[in-house]
């Protein structure tokens, strides 16, 4: 069975990258793969070559019994490191042909631009293969609603890449949240100061498209249009509208997981995108995002959870309630009946008052490898943690927080199980969108 050269694994190319890198050489921090018999083999194939889809490789493999067949990247300058730390993998340039005459395969790992997620997970899934999908799911909420009915149908076993939610600092937030140490959550507001949007007007020029580029392959799904150097490809498309999520998609799913799993709620009620907007092809800068959810076990009757992105943070009266410590770059305070969980992003847990908690001794849960758990279900050993049934909804909720910046000032009254903005009609224009039909897919079209 193939594997990499002896490197550092880079669990996440961000700032998750360090924090977790450190644990995963500490010993039983994470369980041991590859206890079954060598021919328990998860034949593999990686949608993705270079930058997110490399480290989700690097980490995958570090399961016995897993084995990459195959990769399919558009850009066929991505390939070297992939053919070098595993010789004998097979390469394509079109994902479709991949699927079509790889017919072996167990699973995927879906690792690239955001528009291309749901397109290449459901057409996985209709092979039957196992998928791990990166974060955010999908790009619209019609797509991440499909992936989970689907994934639901098939029986299959599937995980999202949110990394975090394996790891001990997100399991011990949840696990004090439901220990009702701060009572009852009545809201929640989180932050990320990264700034994936652009106010500048997109280029008027057209470039050429670069000898190792399938351009058209790269567009996939969305329209048509030139190529412009550094505006799309490799890293500068999580900024556009069409093709990714801005910063609320991109880092929501991370630091809005564990405040989700903690307050067990269901579909929002109301969204309204307070401060910022978008651009007219760009992903808005320093955003302000509020929701409404009816209230759960853990909640008041209803709770309220606001998002800042950029340069927005929570105002002068909750960082007050920090007592000194210092507002992260990233993170989330939870105000409850009978305390404060100020979480920084990827940071233990700190409980307010001081004085209050300061003999307090609650849980604190080890972590777990987020990629090795979904090797060893597809073996038949266990479950995963971030399901499409778990993830699925979460992305449907980060993702109706950015629809809600395409409509700035406006609350958008939400019937999630319908899918429907009921008191502004235009805004459902953004639930789903219209692929390319010579790239539409059984289940999403």
């Amino acid at each position: 069975m193939n594997k990499p050269p002896k490197t550092t694994n880079r669990v996440n190319r961000r700032t998750f990258a360090k924090a977790f890198a450190g644990a995963l050489t500490l010993p039983g921090v994470f369980p041991r793969h590859g206890m079954t018999a060598p021919t328990d083999t998860v034949l593999h194939a990686s949608f993705g070559a270079g930058g997110m889809a490399w480290s989700d490789i690097q980490s995958l493999s570090r399961s016995q019994g897993f084995r990459l067949v195959a990769v399919a990247d558009v850009d066929s300058s991505r390939l070297d490191q992939v053919t070098k730390a595993f010789p004998g993998v097979r390469v394509y340039q079109d994902w479709r042909v991949l699927l079509d005459k790889e017919k072996d395969l167990q699973s995927a790992n879906i690792s690239t631009p955001d528009h291309m997620h749901a397109p290449i997970t459901m057409a996985a899934m209709n092979r039957g293969l196992h998928v791990y999908t990166q974060k955010p799911l999908t790009q619209t909420i019609f797509e991440a609603r499909r992936l989970t009915e689907v994934a639901a149908e098939k029986k299959l076993i599937t995980q999202m890449g949110i990394q975090i939610h394996s790891h001990e600092v997100h399991r011990t937030v949840v696990a004090t949240v439901h220990s009702g140490a701060i009572g009852k959550v009545k809201a929640v507001h989180s932050w990320s100061g990264k700034e994936w949007g652009d106010n500048t007007p997109k280029p008027t020029r057209k470039d050429n498209v670069p000898p190792t580029l399938d351009w058209n392959g790269w567009l996939g799904v969305a329209q048509e249009r030139p190529f412009l150097t550094n505006y799309y490809h490799p890293g500068n498309w999580r900024k556009r509208l069409d093709f990714g999520t801005g910063t609320f998609g991109d880092m929501g799913c991370h630091i809005l997981d564990p405040v989700y799993e903690s307050l067990g709620v269901g579909y929002p009620k109301t969204v309204v995108c307070e401060k910022g907007g978008t651009y007219p092809d760009s992903w808005g800068l320093h955003t302000q995002v509020r929701y409404e959810f009816p209230g759960s076990i853990h909640t008041t009757e209803t709770v309220s959870l606001t998002w800042y992105d950029g340069n927005l943070r929570p105002g002068a009266e909750l960082v007050k309630l920090l007592e000194g410590n210092p507002l992260s770059d990233q993170g989330s305070i939870y105000i409850g009946t009978g305390g404060i969980l100020y979480s920084p992003y990827i940071g233990p847990p700190i409980l307010l008052p001081k004085e209050k908690f300061a003999t307090y001794n609650g849980p604190k849960l080890a972590g777990n490898d987020h990629y090795g758990q979904f090797v060893e279900a597809v073996r038949g050993n266990g479950k995963t943690s971030a399901p499409f049934s778990y993830s699925g909804p979460l992305t449907e909720t980060v993702l109706l927080g950015c629809l809600s910046t395409r409509f700035p000032g406006k609350v958008l009254d939400w019937n999630g199980k319908e899918m429907k903005v009921t008191n502004h009609p235009e805004a459902n224009a953004f639930v789903k969108k219209t692929y390319r039909k010579k790239f539409e897919v059984d289940g999403l079209c």
